[in-house]
């Protein structure tokens, strides 16, 4: 499937497959559950979690622009990765060495900013790798072994374990910390070929005083950014539209519970997500090829629209039946899964073809503010129509409204856009 691809995109798409894990085991299903069964009836210590991730989020939003411009500068953005993929591999490993809401919160949040922080540097290197032309071919495919590797086969393994541990002669509680230790050896083994084969190609040159040159790229690049009218109508519309994304990814556990959920259709609804989310990333590179990036990206807005309108129909069915609720929701989670990693992947490859690859890592980092913001945003609006309605179904209106003004904003984005110059 990857002979298509060179070595060094090969070793670039292998970080998603890598890091996936992380995003499946460690932020989306099994360690949310664990700390939810240690926290159980402790209100204070149970509120934690959404701080946590907000804090983390929030320092990850702030601190991009930072991360991406130093990363720019000759030999940076690869001794920048490194710090931070093994900052977050490290947390997770020590996540497998506790049982104490409190130090676990710590580890959590450590690796969190490693995982993301990691991020802005790992799409920041899509122009060293790669050419324009074969761009969204590459970033989908790295979405879609994201899908099926690495947010698949340790999870899982992780599932046999934690609903098998007598089979292994293990507690409940060991079993997720051996998942956690899964997730990080995972992460580790499989960003060994992104350290060997992907280098930094293109840099900005380092003069003087290395914060004072920093800041002050920071500054250019948000001038340059705000200037580009189309560009800044693409960012703005980026920033709705992944809010919906983000908000729905985040919040869909909470979502499922409370609409009469249990864990086990939940694992069922996430795999049937990945097995579909795998071929339509690919599947989306190759409409993006034989139509246009801009074209397939709408396709995908719309998809998220009626996902919206569906997520609003579940509450009738709802009272057919949990059989009805669980078809309604599969159906629902195959319909998120076309959409979910090609929206994501054509979304980075646009941008990636737009900035100067000598500065791609800076103005990734200004990219990344609007994904990171998803996970803070989004999921305050959901809970206040939540809270506000005591309806948690109602909490998709708010959701939908950002697809929609994101759609608005995107159809006035050009068809073609003139790639950015480093220059100020």
């Amino acid at each position: 499937m990857l002979k298509r691809f060179t070595r060094v995109e090969r070793s670039w798409i292998m970080y998603d497959w890598a890091n996936s894990a992380f995003a499946a085991i460690i932020s989306a299903i099994i360690l949310p559950n664990f700390y939810t069964t240690l926290t159980q009836g402790d209100v204070v210590a149970g509120s934690w979690w959404g701080y946590a991730t907000s804090i983390a989020t929030f320092i990850c939003a702030i601190c991009a622009p930072v991360f991406g411009t130093l990363g720019d500068y000759p030999g940076w953005k690869k001794r920048l990765f490194t710090i931070f993929a093994l900052l977050g591999i490290a947390a997770t490993a020590a996540l497998g060495f506790t049982a104490q809401w409190q130090i676990m919160l710590v580890f959590y949040v450590i690796g969190t900013i490693g995982f993301n922080g990691s991020c802005v540097f790992y799409d920041g290197f899509l122009p060293d790798v790669t050419t324009p032309e074969r761009m969204d071919m590459v970033s989908t495919y790295g979405f879609a072994l994201g899908y099926i590797g690495g947010s698949t086969i340790p999870l899982l393994m992780s599932m046999v374990l934690i609903m098998m541990p007598d089979l292994f002669h293990i507690t409940s509680v060991q079993a997720c910390q051996i998942s956690f230790l899964i997730t990080a050896v995972w992460w580790l083994v499989f960003t060994v070929p992104m350290w060997r084969h992907v280098h930094q190609r293109h840099s900005m040159p380092q003069k003087g005083n290395v914060l004072k040159q920093t800041f002050s790229r920071i500054l250019q690049v948000g001038k340059q950014i705000a200037k580009n009218k189309p560009l800044l109508r693409f960012m703005l519309a980026y920033f709705f539209y992944i809010d919906g994304v983000g908000t729905i990814i985040h919040m869909a556990t909470v979502f499922g519970l409370n609409m009469g959920l249990n864990s086990t259709d939940l694992i069922v609804i996430l795999m049937v997500l990945q097995l579909i989310a795998f071929p339509c990333a690919i599947l989306y590179g190759k409409l993006a090829q034989r139509y246009s990036v801009r074209s397939t990206i709408l396709l995908g807005i719309v998809t998220y629209i009626i996902v919206c309108f569906t997520a609003l129909l579940l509450e009738p069915l709802s009272r057919l039946g949990s059989g009805a609720l669980l078809g309604g929701f599969i159906a629902l989670s195959a319909l998120v899964g076309t959409a979910q990693g090609g929206i994501q992947a054509l979304s980075r490859s646009f941008y990636g073809k737009l900035v100067p690859a000598e500065a791609a890592n800076e103005f990734f980092g200004f990219y990344d503010i609007f994904g990171k913001f998803s996970a803070i945003i989004g999921p305050s609006l959901f809970s206040i129509m939540w809270s506000a309605t005591g309806q948690v179904f109602l909490g998709v209106v708010p959701v939908l409204c950002m697809f929609v003004i994101g759609m608005l904003l995107f159809l006035s984005v050009p068809k073609e856009l003139e790639k950015l110059s480093a220059g100020a």
